[in-house]
């Protein structure tokens, strides 16, 4: 590739750019994953992140909007996010007063980016209504939405919309519609490494100790492969783990239990049918990861 086509961000290469996140929003690693960001940003593509909790698909969408020096529409969807909240709705006071029109119009998060020609952040997309997500259709597909009674909204240049959702197989999640994945470039991203975690705890929490960095983040990942449980932990279970061991003392045994307990207990799912409380099994794995390092 010769230098006038290497591909820039701002007269910035991408690899130069790819730094300039890493040190700006402290993300560890993530090369080729934020390389992909910025080439769906550069082709005008919209972004689907798919990953589990914690892998930090809010933290790219945040560092990518902040980069781009555009304001960030955030929506956290649930069941019960309706069409009307994502466009916008018209307050009946002010109806009364002017009519229908843009000044009796409260703007949703989806006119509002489009106007301002931002980012639109959707956070937990697959648990919106079906009805909810083929609002998106049209903007995305031809940067247009239809407001009743006002008209077309156009979109600005610079509107772009991040996606992130968890698996399918999550509970309380609908599927995407095959339209409405059509019009997504789609990006997966898998918990990162166990030295890339180690480092990510040590940025968030401040704590030092190799030990406890090592083996809270050791203990983590163990939980993600434990037969009992269905789901194990983020990396949130380290930095919570971390933050609490920091201030107990870690020459005893107990203290690794009950700050583990009180860190992953909300963070894992327990099989089915797994007739165990949480706490015994988390002491199980705890136990397991401190006797392999002698610690027992």
């Amino acid at each position: 590739m010769s230098e006038s086509t290497i591909p820039t961000v701002n007269g910035k290469p991408l690899e130069e750019v790819i730094k300039e996140l890493q040190e700006r929003f402290h993300i560890v690693g993530r090369e080729i994953e934020l390389k992909l960001c910025l080439a769906a940003n550069l082709a005008k593509k919209h972004l689907l992140l798919e990953g589990d909790v914690g892998v930090g698909k809010t933290t790219m969408a945040h560092a990518l909007a902040n980069y781009f020096s555009l304001n960030l529409e955030r929506v956290d969807g649930d069941d019960r996010y309706s069409a009307a909240r994502l466009v916008g709705h018209f307050d009946p006071p002010m109806v009364i007063q002017k009519g229908y029109t843009w000044e009796s119009f409260v703007r949703g998060p989806l006119v509002s980016a489009m106007q301002n020609g931002s980012i639109l952040f959707l956070n937990e997309l697959n648990r919106m209504p079906e009805g909810t997500q083929n609002v998106l259709l049209a903007a995305m597909d031809e940067g247009v939405i239809m407001v009743p009674k006002l008209g077309i909204v156009e979109a600005k240049d610079g509107f772009f919309i991040i996606s992130a959702m968890n698996p399918q197989e999550f509970v309380a999640t609908t599927p995407l519609s095959e339209a409405l994945k059509d019009r997504f470039a789609w990006i997966r991203l898998q918990y990162q490494t166990e030295e890339e975690e180690r480092q990510i705890t040590q940025i968030r929490t401040g704590v030092d100790d190799e030990q406890i960095l090592n083996t809270v983040v050791r203990i983590t990942r163990r939980t993600r492969d434990w037969n009992d449980l269905r789901r194990g932990s983020s990396i949130r279970g380290s930095i919570d783990y971390a933050g609490i061991l920091q201030y107990l003392d870690k020459t005893q045994p107990k203290s690794w239990i009950d700050a583990g307990i009180m860190a992953l207990a909300t963070k894992i799912e327990l099989e089915d049918g797994i007739d165990r409380r949480v706490e015994e099994v988390l002491t199980e794995i705890i136990n397991e990861v401190l006797a392999e390092q002698d610690f027992l």
